[in-house]
């Protein structure tokens, strides 16, 4: 459900089809108008009070700097306890289920509960109070997919041992491993083409329908030529062989590269892929099933990194640094570092931050809404704002920051939102939701993807939930998260976020009505109003209420 691509961001100006937008020239002049706004900002205020801006929100966020940055590093590194715990795991030392989830929950837990706990002694405003609880959420996320991802690895890696077992018993009862490999390279050789599963001629013993063919035919006429090469050096044709060899340099194991990939070198055939053309029905089914959990623990893009070899300080230390949240053995990598790419991200981060901080302590901080002031007057004074602030930050955190960190972990796959919010969407496809299930997809990849995987699917799996259930129990607990933030830095529990976010259930099933569905302009104008209202919404129920 979730795979990971050499893809670029939409606001990148390397990517192609950003260039060729018709729509492109309003990303320049929303960023214009923006400058020209803010310097119109300070020269009133040098012409009023005499200073651009006071930084009196400078001075709430810089407070307990120091000891915001060593709590920060020590959640950091408290994460490193996960690599011993996935080898002990691995080794058998502890089983992942139960026992090694239950231990997993607790100290996600304990981490939550000591970061909340540290940040009310503190007494922190509410900037340092939410910086340290989301990235706690950030880093427990983290830390649930690499031990998950790594435990059902473990719990595969144990079956396949177990499958090899059994398969070198059943060829102990039919002379032996060598003879066997020997004769299923004479069937394999001997064969013209390979049996589809699920037909009348596939062997017995080997289930029809399967989903998950290991040995396709593709892989099968790989695996032939490999043997037909490894004939022909040993009767000492070498030239046949690099012949043959040089039909199959695209192929590695059963991953078949794309056109234009870079050329792999081919490895041997397993034993296992091998004995999946064994006459015998019993020996070929369980080299077959051997054959596919050895698929399972090999990485999705070129296979070269195998459970439990990833298990390592320096691997995890990578995958902290690669702006995911869903875990993988392998992601598709760039070849290199862009120093120019990082400085363009870097100036991005400041620029957008400096207008971000003059819109918060120039429109916001000054009118935070109290009980005494008019509930719709506080709406309309901090809508646009708020708006404003939404989309700057979305830009920062998802554009600068984790384009930065992309580039500095080589990591290629830099969709880390979809188009949510382009200029075009009046005019072609629907920025671009037309409802809030749309949204939720959308605006917050990494998040979304972690949720599809470890919560949505997850249920779905483990306890048999319906499509309808799993999503609600996915936001259920995106919104007690939401909420538990707001409870953290407002300082107080009133669950109005949690009422809204529950509320999206309710509007998803009302957007997918045919009637609504089709009126897609309506729907983005919907969507766009229950934007634009929800910010100063909260921000006026949790200050003033």
């Amino acid at each position: 459900m979730v795979t990971f691509a050499p893809r670029k961001s939409f606001f990148d100006i390397s990517n192609e089809s950003v260039a060729s937008n018709e729509f492109r020239g309003f990303f320049s002049l929303f960023w214009i108008s923006l400058f020209l706004f803010a310097v119109r900002t300070y020269v009133r205020s040098i012409e009023t009070n005499g200073y651009p801006l006071d930084f009196q929100f400078a001075s709430m966020f810089s407070r307990h700097a120091i000891t915001l940055a060593i709590s920060d590093a020590v959640l950091v590194l408290s994460t490193a306890i996960c690599v011993p715990f996935a080898k002990a795991v691995a080794h058998g030392w502890i089983r992942y289920y139960p026992a090694g989830v239950i231990l997993q929950h607790l100290w996600q837990t304990a981490v939550l509960a000591i970061a909340i706990i540290w940040t009310f002694n503190r007494h922190w405003p509410w900037v340092q109070s939410g910086f340290l609880t989301l990235h706690s959420f950030t880093m427990i996320m983290k830390m649930h997919s690499y031990l998950s991802t790594n435990g059902q690895l473990a719990y595969t890696y144990h079956h396949a041992e177990k499958v090899l077992a059994e398969l070198k018993q059943a060829t102990e009862e039919d002379g032996g491993w060598d003879a066997a490999l020997r004769k299923a390279e004479e069937a394999m050789l001997q064969q013209d083409s390979p049996i589809p599963q699920g037909t009348p001629d596939a062997p017995a013993g080997v289930p029809d329908g399967s989903t998950t063919s290991y040995v396709d035919a593709r892989t099968a006429v790989t695996l032939r030529q490999r043997l037909a090469a490894r004939a022909a050096a040993a009767a000492g044709n070498g030239a046949a062989a690099d012949a043959t060899a040089a039909s199959t340099v695209k192929t590695t194991g059963t991953r078949v590269l794309s056109p234009g990939a870079t050329a792999i070198p081919t490895d041997p055939p397993s034993p296992s892929e091998i004995l999946c053309h064994h006459p015998n029905a019993k020996i070929s089914h369980l080299a077959q099933t051997h054959a596919e959990l050895q698929t399972e623990l090999s990485g999705p893009v070129e296979g070269r990194v195998r459970y439990p070899s990833n298990l390592t300080f320096r691997d995890f230390a990578w995958y902290m640094l690669t702006p995911t949240l869903v875990y993988e053995l392998e992601y598709p990598r760039t070849d290199r570092i862009r120093p120019l790419y990082v400085f363009e991200k870097t100036v991005a981060f400041m620029g957008t931050f400096a207008l971000l901080y003059t819109i918060v302590e120039t429109f916001i901080i000054p009118l935070t809404p109290t009980k005494e002031q008019s509930f719709a007057r506080s709406l309309l004074d901090l809508a646009l704002p708020f708006m404003i602030s939404y989309l700057l930050l979305f830009y920062i955190i998802f554009e600068c920051i984790c384009n930065g960190f992309a580039e500095l972990s080589y990591f290629a796959d830099r969709q880390f939102y979809d188009d949510w919010v382009r200029l075009s969407s009046l005019f072609s496809s629907p920025w671009n939701s037309t409802s809030w299930d749309e949204f939720s997809r959308k605006w917050n990849r990494p998040v979304h993807t972690f949720l599809l995987r470890h919560v949505y699917a997850s249920t779905m799996s483990s306890y048999k939930l319906t499509r309808q259930s799993a999503m609600f129990v996915t936001f259920l607990l995106s919104a007690a998260a939401h909420e538990l933030v707001m409870a953290i830095v407002t300082k107080k529990i009133r669950f109005y976020l949690f009422a809204l976010q529950l509320a999206q259930i309710p509007l998803i099933a009302v957007g997918r009505i045919p009637a609504i569905r089709r009126n897609k302009l309506l729907g983005n104008i919907v969507f766009w109003l229950g934007l634009y209202a929800g910010f100063p919404l909260l921000c006026v129920a949790y200050c003033a209420y």
